[in-house]
């Protein structure tokens, strides 16, 4: 498997270096996902994995809600 290294900080974040933050990298075959306050453990997914789990939250009408 193909190491991520070059992680994007999510938009909803904020502005600056804060450590409550969602992180995400892709590699020819993969999404990974991690938080920046532990960034030793990631979630590493396929786009088809990951396709059918937001199909599956869009279905179940969680889409827009607030966590």
């Amino acid at each position: 498997m193909t190491t991520p290294v070059n992680w994007q900080k999510s938009s909803f974040s904020g502005s600056g270096d804060g450590n409550a933050c969602l992180e995400l990298a892709t590699t020819p075959t993969a999404f990974h996902l991690r938080e920046s306050d532990a960034p030793t453990t990631h979630l590493t997914t396929t786009p088809t994995a990951l396709a059918a789990l937001l199909d599956g939250i869009r279905s179940a009408g969680f889409a827009g809600r607030e966590c």
